[in-house]
């Protein structure tokens, strides 16, 4: 099993996403890229940490390649907004890949820079891509949050486009 940590706006979305993935198991809601210790939901919330909110998660190579893995996580956020996503805005929302070990950096970078190739986005990519430091796990109340609250405003406006995207598009891919 290896380690992934992606952020792509609010991490309920993104949690939402990934526990539907084959392979992909462990997935946590939490805070990464920032600049204290063990920082608490409403001070990330207000931008006040440097973190952002993010996810992480194990996979296995056997059943998901971290390139599927990259695949999905362009295709259910917009990597071309700088520190936003939808109605979430702040540095707390921004597009982030923190790598693990070089292999991730370089098919990454590789990944981005075919998307940019291609113009698969009106805008250029601004998904950051940095070097992971310390990932803290979200309060409890965080986890299964879109599958505990589907009936939720934002869980229905938000996520559930994003679940839909990624059951047309990705289905072989899910559980």
């Amino acid at each position: 099993m290896k380690r992934g940590i992606f952020a792509g706006g609010c991490f309920w979305c993104t949690e939402a996403v990934f526990n539907r993935l084959k392979g992909v198991s462990n997935v946590k809601s939490g805070y990464t890229g920032g600049f204290i210790k063990n920082p608490p939901y409403r001070e990330v919330c207000q931008g006040r940490t440097g973190h952002t909110e993010g996810i992480s998660f194990d996979y296995d190579e056997t059943l998901v390649s971290y390139v599927d893995l990259l695949e999905v996580f362009f295709a259910t956020h917009d990597p071309t907004t700088l520190n936003r996503q939808a109605n979430d805005v702040g540095t707390q929302y921004r597009s982030a890949i923190f790598y693990t070990d070089i292999e991730q950096f370089e098919i990454a970078k590789d990944y981005m820079k075919s998307l940019d190739e291609a113009k698969i986005f009106t805008n250029p990519i601004v998904t950051e891509l940095s070097p992971l430091d310390v990932f803290y796990e979200a309060e409890v109340d965080h986890d299964n949050y879109y599958d505990l609250n589907r009936n939720q405003p934002y869980c229905t406006y938000l996520i559930d486009p994003k679940i839909k995207k990624l059951t047309t598009h990705f289905n072989t891919l899910l559980k």
